[in-house]
């Protein structure tokens, strides 16, 4: 597939662009005035905090909008073409073709009823270049190019029958598949793990560099969009505060909000060793059909500590956790909560033993009703486990907000009317209004700006010193393991390789496979991306 055009023409020049959305009977402004030049062949680092705009802006750099907004003013030129004046049916033939999208959540944006290969080489045989060989042949080497398992193979999968990391990838693939001029990537790294990321982040960049393809980073891992952007814009509020080249940015950033960003992440829990065992699990195997999973897992989790279970995707870190929530009963083992057995089966557990364990999920989008408001969305479990109506349910529901930080004005929005941090907010709170002993934590904050994240990790604290709460925490962000965890457990092809205290996992030497994991945690330095490829090369 060919290269479309030559190096350093202006693809993109928005000029005093104005987004607004409806809500509560009067439209609001979105992004306020904010203009972009990106040539081909340059990756423009989009960053901000839950809210400022990115993705708005991130979609209007196609000519889109969400439903419920529109573009008030300004101009998006593309290639010369402003797409503000095109009609829908000559912007479709923009779309998935010149300009794609990589969307924060995959889970929501796959067709459960259909393969993987033919999702992703849906948009390149509408363009009837390519025959279906020529199509399905190259997307089996963008699957081998970002690291899937069994490349050849894995197309002829479900979405459900593969992980959040790798169905992020295959969208990946499905975006670079037509070979577009602009793609725009919104947080594409959230789901994967470390060592995943690393292929990931290596492949994107080689893709834009060898195809001249003009890209738009969205993110707000600051590590990553230092290895991505050619240079950064800072979003506040729906407003520019402040753009330079990556070096530059991450050197000598010059406004205050842009300098509050560099500096999150300041936690540092001292560890506990914690009461006794609140849970334990003893030999457990557990299995996907004929697919075994989890090998003699052993993990013990004493009250009142977090306990962070790392690992790249496929580990098992997620399929433990459904196994102690009874969701895959475990084919071995035992799981013993409180000193007692679990059921194997949720359908056989009380009412009781179900409230005190609850579960935030990684897939905030997929794991809310979109048809019921966030009043009825945390308003259930306090129904269904505490018996709470009327008033008493209003208040407390409140009380749960104002906790996570949203105010009452979010009672009556959908889940579609939330940006992604609120989303996983919305889910906190859910799992809050049970009012559980222990909590599993599967990737709750991978969603969420850096600065949301400390606020939600200090929240998750707060709430454990208050409330005597235990967390199994289930990440893939290093950082976060070390601010928020007393012991680590590293599993890897569904067993446990290593675990203890923090302090013992994290001092060196380590074993092979947790080096690796500790190794590919992204720096703030522009060229650590490009060393460590250099040197996992040549070693």
């Amino acid at each position: 597939m060919s290269i479309k055009s030559e190096k350093g023409e202006v693809l993109l020049d928005i000029k005093g662009l104005e987004v607004e959305g409806f809500s509560d009977e009067k439209w609001h402004d979105i992004v306020k005035g904010v203009d972009v030049t990106l040539r081909r062949g340059e990756i423009m680092g989009l960053i901000g905090e839950s809210g400022a705009g990115k993705s708005t802006l991130g979609l209007a750099a196609m000519g889109y909008t969400q439903p419920g907004c529109r573009i008030k003013v300004g101009e998006v030129n593309f290639d010369g073409v402003n797409l503000v004046k095109l009609s829908d049916a000559k912007m479709r033939s923009y779309w998935g073709n010149r300009m794609t999208y990589v969307a924060q959540s995959a889970a929501a944006s796959f067709n459960p009823a259909h393969r993987l290969i033919a999702q992703t080489t849906a948009a390149t045989l509408r363009s009837g270049n390519f025959s279906k060989e020529e199509a399905y042949g190259d997307a089996r080497e963008l699957y081998e190019a970002l690291n899937l398992p069994n490349p050849h193979n894995i197309g002829e999968r479900y979405p459900h029958q593969v992980s959040g990391g790798q169905l992020q990838r295959v969208m990946t693939a499905m975006a670079i598949s037509p070979r577009p001029d602009l793609i725009v990537f919104d947080e594409p790294t959230t789901a994967l793990d470390v060592t995943t990321q690393v292929e990931v982040l290596s492949a994107m960049r080689r893709i834009v560099e060898n195809f001249n393809t003009a890209a738009i980073y969205i993110t707000h891992d600051l590590a990553v969009v230092a290895q991505m952007a050619d240079f950064i814009k800072v979003l506040r509020y729906g407003k520019e505060v402040e753009e330079a080249p990556t070096r530059q940015m991450l050197s000598d950033p010059k406004e205050a909000y842009t300098k509050s960003l560099w500096s999150v992440r300041s936690l540092k829990k001292k560890e506990h060793q914690g009461g006794d065992s609140i849970l334990s699990l003893n030999g457990i195997n557990a299995s996907y059909g004929k697919a075994k999973v989890l090998y003699n897992v052993n993990i013990e989790v004493a009250k009142g500590t977090t306990v962070a279970v790392v690992g790249e995707s496929g580990s098992g870190k997620s399929t433990a956790a459904r196994v102690i929530t009874g969701l895959l009963p475990q084919t071995a083992g035992t799981v013993e909560f409180d000193g007692k057995a679990l059921p194997k089966e949720l359908c056989d557990r009380s009412k009781e033993e179900k409230r005190r364990i609850q579960m935030i999920y990684q897939m905030a989008d997929t794991a809310m009703n979109p048809r019921q408001t966030v009043s009825e969305i945390i308003g259930r479990p306090l129904e269904f486990y505490l018996g709470m109506r009327g008033s008493k349910k209003t208040a407390r529901t409140i009380e749960l907000l104002e906790m996570i930080e949203l105010d009452e004005e979010f009672m009556q929005r959908l889940p579609s009317e939330l940006s992604g941090g609120q989303k996983q907010r919305i889910c906190i709170a859910r799992a809050l209004a049970a009012e559980p002993d222990f909590i599993i934590c599967d990737e709750v904050t991978s969603a969420l700006d850096q600065i949301v994240q400390e606020g939600i990790l200090k929240l998750l604290m707060r709430l454990q010193k208050e409330l005597g709460l235990t967390y199994l925490f289930i990440t893939h962000d290093i950082s976060t393991v070390k601010a928020i965890s007393d012991q680590v457990v590293v599993m890897n092809k569904g067993e446990v390789v290593e675990q203890g205290q923090k302090t013992d996992v994290f001092k060196p030497p380590h074993p092979e496979y947790t080096e690796l994991l500790l190794s590919s945690v992204p720096e703030m330095d522009p060229d650590w991306l490009t060393n460590l490829n250099v040197g996992r090369s040549s070693g």
